[in-house]
């Protein structure tokens, strides 16, 4: 009876994981109407033409919102695999393809009874939590990619390097996936494995297209998107005399007026000392298990989504993957609060997006109280993966003595 249980547990999540993406689908393919604003609205319109002008060769590099490394318009491309289809049908059964490759990658590290399904699960149920966004962005795709890097370290550090270099092209922070790797060996081979990936593709890229480095500038403008933790200054400050507006400004609802620069400043100098942690970490770690480089990947990139000054409702889809990869691990200090938190911050941010986005935008007290809850949660989370990563890591000094240790004395009779 218990080997039939237990060899039920995978059709059951596969069941699940079946019906609630027909559910998604459904929702992007409008069959069924979510409240708020369309999240497939930017597919229609703003990916379908980038697919237009990257299918000439060049990259939209006088299109603002394009701001994005050069690997992504390959994401942008991708419908063309499918070109019995019209541009929004194909992306989001692409999405779909991601998302069904990161459930086997998944499954097949619980394979054996090695690693629990606790991890097939958090993906299973945090994707549909957050909702049909997850197939409205590429960034299921980058997240399957991140996945299965995280995966390969085991066994493959130089392919696990190499696909975190084409994952840092298509979206930066898979960058952050190596930061756990166990000195020696493996992080010379993982790490010059990425760099050399990532160099040699940029370089094509730059050979081939046009612009294929524009986007660095339209990063380096933009400001306080309205969802971000720097907001809720502004949001807060609009019921204290605050004037700003809150307008579409480089691809996103971002706030425009006094002290925004500030604040936005305030955002990267927060990312500059996120990333000194980071490396004091780095320097200081001394245990390194199994579990090191996915915890600290999860970790990382926690500190830099809650940080910047743009929190997109998909960048959660980057933590419930690297959440699913933790939770696969029964040894992870990171499977228990931190991957809960982060579960429960994606309907929190399917509610601020985009159920009740024109709440957020308006800056009333539903909006402001929804931001500022799933912000906190966000906060809450970063704070106890990063301690229990420090803790896990980073031995204890001994205490000093006051003296030098004396001897016991022998006595004889």
């Amino acid at each position: 009876m218990t080997g039939s249980r237990t060899g039920s547990r995978p059709r059951i999540l596969i069941a699940t994981w079946a019906l609630t993406r027909a559910f998604l689908l459904l929702c992007v393919f409008r069959v069924l109407d979510m409240p708020g604003s369309d999240v497939s609205v930017d597919i229609d319109v703003i990916y379908q033409g980038w697919y237009g002008v990257l299918s000439t060769g060049v990259f939209p590099y006088d299109d603002v919102t394009w701001q994005y490394p050069p690997a992504a318009a390959l994401a942008v491309l991708s419908p063309a695999l499918l070109p019995f289809l019209g541009y929004s049908a194909a992306f989001f059964l692409v999405c779909f393809a991601a998302d069904a490759a990161v459930l086997g990658l998944l499954l097949y590290a619980a394979r054996g009874g090695r690693r629990g399904l606790r991890g097939v699960w958090v993906w299973v149920a945090g994707v549909p939590l957050l909702g049909p966004i997850v197939y409205a962005r590429y960034d299921v795709m980058v997240t399957a990619v991140a996945v299965a890097a995280l995966l390969a370290l085991g066994r493959r550090p130089g392919a696990a390097g190499a696909l975190a270099g084409f994952g840092t092209l298509l979206k930066v922070w898979p960058m952050l996936l190596l930061i756990g790797v166990e000195r020696g060996p493996r992080t010379r081979s993982a790490w010059s494995s990425a760099l050399v990936t990532t160099v040699v593709l940029a370089m094509l890229f730059a050979a081939a297209m046009p612009g294929a480095l524009a986007f660095l500038t339209f990063q380096r403008d933009r400001g306080t998107e309205v969802e971000s933790l720097g907001s809720l200054v502004f949001h807060l400050g609009r019921h204290f005399g605050w004037h700003g507006r809150a307008r579409l400004h480089y691809g996103s609802v971002e706030f425009l007026g006094r002290h925004v620069h500030a604040v936005s400043a305030l955002a990267l100098g927060l990312s500059l000392l996120a990333f000194g942690w980071l490396l004091l970490w780095r320097l200081k770690a001394r245990r390194f298990t199994a579990c090191t480089p996915s915890d600290a990947a999860f970790a990382a990139v926690l500190l830099f989504t809650t940080t910047s000054r743009v929190i997109s409702p998909q960048y959660v889809v980057w933590l419930i993957g690297l959440a699913a990869v933790c939770a696969t691990a029964r040894a992870s200090r990171q499977a228990g609060l931190p991957v809960a938190l982060v579960l429960v911050v994606a309907p929190l941010t399917q509610l601020e997006f985009p159920i009740w986005f024109s709440h957020v935008v308006a800056s009333d007290k539903l909006g402001v109280a929804t931001l500022t809850l799933r912000n906190a949660l966000l906060v809450t989370a970063t704070v106890v993966a990063c301690r229990r990563l420090w803790r896990a890591t980073v031995p204890v000094p001994a205490p000093r003595l006051d003296g030098p240790e004396r001897a016991p004395e022998l006595t004889s009779r």
